[in-house]
């Protein structure tokens, strides 16, 4: 069903009538006529490569974050301008990923979540939730990285582990489900994923002292479907890691999006570092499943197998970074990889049909915590551990990249990340878990004479190797993942604060827009009525760009 102007004024007079109460509020706008009613089906999610959609957080569901689009190429990209900026409330510092399904964008800033029209960057409605409080770490700060769509309905998490269902046409609250208790210090961050008709969530709070898990919520009535634990209790498989009631604040948390295969039917998850941070007695051993990437059955929360990157994580190295699964053909088959620039340093590349260890490489030089990378997969551990006067390790605490998004080209057969080269001082302090606080045992600081610095790589599917570098200009401290497209470019937040774009194949620079604001989100292209657009939020703004008409 097509809408004009008539229909538009059904969905305006819906907005215009949603129901307010105290704890949530529905506005609207007044905007131009959208082309189609928001509506996402089962097979826009499945498609593959994404083009005028944007259907999840990473594009599609193999987190390569391509595009199929191709309008904007390397011969006139240099032509970009911006069609409009959005300046949303509660946006100090945007960290999501907007969706666009048939020309509305839906964007999240805090707790509130915006319908626009993805040409003009009008508003269409408004939902509006106040901040929590009571809240520790990342969840203090009410990061929120975007929403799931399906069908007429929007999903988000909310900072205090609530997953809320929107009406996409009008943004009133269908239903609210708590699914973490935030007196336990629970958080949520994430974007949910929508997987064969149930929402995929996962909390934050893992230096808070919780215990990480994922859940499965049914999509229309929001009622559980299953939990999967990522901190096994007593007298489960890998609970001897976890003595006494240690495993109920051992973390693990699960604060990023995972990835999915249809054809496998298997949910790829990653999982953080394991609680305290930089003090392992507590919790000798591997400390399952911490910093791993874990296959699930979608259908029961059923665990496959698991690949854990770095055990007994004594460095802060989630390994949240983003699970790309990518297809290869060797020797006229098929394989079915994963691959993970992981903030430990190293690339790992992993058969996602069992998780078997195929390769690891180094992607940055400052790198001193292992030595290597055995051949099932496992690090040759250096010695170097956080002690009380502080000790010199490589990567640093914010890791050799981190949660912002890398991209995969299958055109270029290359691998995309942003790389961190710095180091920090790692100190131990041991203390008991106190509920209230964060479980930090203790910290880190930047020694004197450090320089960070950012690098864009491109690296080699094949071997792991470098292929091309694009060093940054600045502190090294900016959050912003990459986009790659058809048109044969590659888009990204540099450490400046400019969105700007190099061609894939070569990283030769093309175009840069100064934003004027730090950036911690990945930008996303989607196309409406034959025009494409690149869109990223920097800072407090969300920004769209297309080419001059």
């Amino acid at each position: 069903m097509r809408w004009g102007a008539s229909g538009f004024a059904i969905l305006a007079m819906i907005c215009l009538t949603a129901r307010f109460t105290k704890e949530q509020q529905a506005s609207s706008a007044v905007a131009p006529a959208i082309t189609a009613v928001p509506e996402v089906s089962d097979q826009d999610l499945l498609a593959q490569p994404v083009g005028a959609n944007w259907t999840s957080y990473n594009g599609d569901y193999s987190g390569q974050r391509y595009s199929s689009l191709r309008e904007i190429n390397p011969a006139n990209v240099a032509q970009l301008r911006a069609a409009w900026v959005f300046h949303p409330t509660d946006s100090r510092s945007l960290e999501a990923t907007p969706l666009v399904i048939h020309g509305v964008m839906y964007v999240t800033s805090a707790n509130d979540v915006f319908a626009l029209d993805a040409r003009t960057g009008r508003m269409v409605w408004h939902y509006q939730r106040p901040v929590s409080s009571g809240l520790l770490d990342d969840a203090a700060a009410h990061k929120n990285r975007g929403v799931a769509a399906w069908q007429h309905f929007v999903y988000t998490e909310t900072d205090d582990a609530h997953l809320l269902c929107l009406d996409a046409r009008s943004g009133g609250l269908r239903w609210d489900t708590e699914y973490a208790d935030k007196t336990k210090h629970y958080g949520a961050t994430s974007a949910p994923l929508l997987v064969k008709g149930m929402v995929i969530v996962g909390t934050s709070g893992g230096d808070s002292g919780v215990r990480g898990f994922l859940a499965a919520y049914d999509a229309a009535s929001g009622k559980m479907r299953w939990k999967f634990w990522t901190i096994p209790g007593p007298g489960e498989f890998g609970s001897s890691s976890w003595p006494a009631d240690a495993y109920l604040h051992g973390g693990g948390t699960t604060w990023m999006p995972g990835t999915y295969d249809p054809e496998l039917n298997t949910l790829y998850w990653t999982s953080s570092n394991p609680a305290p941070d930089f003090v392992g007695d507590p919790r000798p051993g591997d400390d399952l499943y911490t910093d791993s990437v874990l296959a699930l059955n979608p259908d029961s929360g059923e665990l496959k197998w698991y690949f854990q990157f770095t055990p007994h994580d004594l460095y802060d190295y989630d390994a949240t970074e983003t699970p790309v699964l990518v297809d290869v053909q060797e020797n006229g088959t098929t394989r079915r990889l994963l691959a993970q620039a992981n903030r430990n340093g190293f690339f790992y590349v992993l058969d996602r049909t069992d998780g078997k260890f195929l390769r690891a490489t180094r992607f940055v030089h400052k790198l001193n915590w292992a030595k290597a990378v055995e051949a099932d997969g496992r690090p040759i551990v250096s010695g170097r551990i956080p002690s009380a006067e502080g000790t010199y390790i490589c990567p640093g605490i914010d890791g050799a990249t981190n949660w912002f998004s890398p991209s995969y080209d299958p055109d270029t057969h290359l691998f995309y990340v942003m790389a961190l080269e710095s180091c920090n001082l790692f100190f131990a302090a041991p203390k008991p878990f106190a509920k209230g606080q964060t479980y930090y045992n203790t910290g880190t600081k930047l020694p004197p004479d450090e320089r960070a610095e950012k690098i864009l790589l491109a690296l080699s599917f094949d071997d792991g190797e470098v292929v091309w570098h694009y060093p940054q200009v600045g502190q090294g401290d900016s959050w912003s993942g990459i986009l790659t497209t058809a048109g044969g470019e590659l888009f990204f937040g540099d450490d400046s604060g400019s969105l700007e774009a190099v061609e894939a194949a070569s990283g030769r620079p093309l175009w840069h827009f100064n934003t004027g604001q730090r950036m911690r989100a990945s930008p996303m292209t989607y196309e409406v009525n034959g025009v494409q657009y690149v869109a990223v939020a920097a800072g407090s703004d969300v920004f769209s760009f297309t080419l001059p008409r």
